[in-house]
């Protein structure tokens, strides 16, 4: 799979991309990283991508033409676009989950736009049909950290990415339910010791336990999740 980031830091993506799963994704060939930047697509000497915006108030906007050429630098040749869907980091935008991520896993190729500043020019979003896409009711200083989020979370459900499919698929959200909590040796720390249940060895009542413990945490901590999924009943 392909990943295509538009971004005025490339830097800030070669070390995270290189490491963990990421990075061993991109060596066992699972994963593509291709990182471009609107600078490189402008034609001033001050290599400018922002301006005032129409009609005043606060802030810069990153202009469009730089983004659309950096776009249509990533297209295969003879395409006037990248394959896939293209995504704008953006807190307008949709709310980033693990169904999402799953879609996103099957495309052979997705491209991210990180704005900064102020905004981007709405004509980017509008011309190239893209996807806002937002981490949370929350704001950063630019789109890098939600592009590397989303790519994280992608590549780990790519066959090959990962090779305990089982610890991938009993994270949280992985069935609508928040994990249950995890316990590894000594059998006491500090005065705290782990769930007597765990250390039985029945499967059967350990599983039990852990669906227990998912369930309740679930309840109490991300009601949402829990009325949805009792929808689904």
């Amino acid at each position: 799979m392909r990943f295509n980031i538009v971004s005025l830091f490339p830097e800030f993506f070669r070390g995270p991309l290189g490491v963990s799963i990421p990075g061993r994704a991109e060596a066992a060939g699972v994963a593509q990283y291709r990182v471009v930047n609107p600078r490189d697509f402008t034609h001033d000497r001050h290599r400018t991508v922002d301006d005032y915006p129409y009609g005043g108030g606060a802030g810069m906007v990153l202009k469009a033409e730089p983004f659309f050429d950096a776009v249509q630098s990533l297209a295969p040749e003879g395409a006037d676009r990248p394959r896939g869907p293209i995504l704008v980091m953006s807190a307008r935008g949709e709310r980033f989950s693990h169904e999402m991520a799953v879609r996103l896993s099957l495309e052979r190729e997705v491209t991210l736009l990180c704005g900064h500043y102020k905004d981007i020019d709405q004509r980017v979003i509008d011309g190239l049909d893209a996807q806002e896409v937002s981490l949370g009711d929350f704001i950063l200083s630019g789109g890098e950290i939600p592009a590397l989020a989303i790519v994280d979370a992608v590549v780990r459900l790519l066959p090959g990415a990962i090779s305990d499919h089982e610890s991938a698929s009993s994270d949280s959200h992985y069935e609508g339910l928040l994990s249950p909590p995890s316990y590894t040796r000594p059998a006491e720390v500090r005065g705290m010791k782990v769930p007597s249940v765990l250390l039985t060895g029945d499967h059967a009542r350990i599983e039990a336990w852990r669906r227990q413990e998912a369930e309740r945490l679930t309840r109490e901590r991300r009601p949402d999740l829990w009325e949805r999924l009792e929808g689904r009943s």
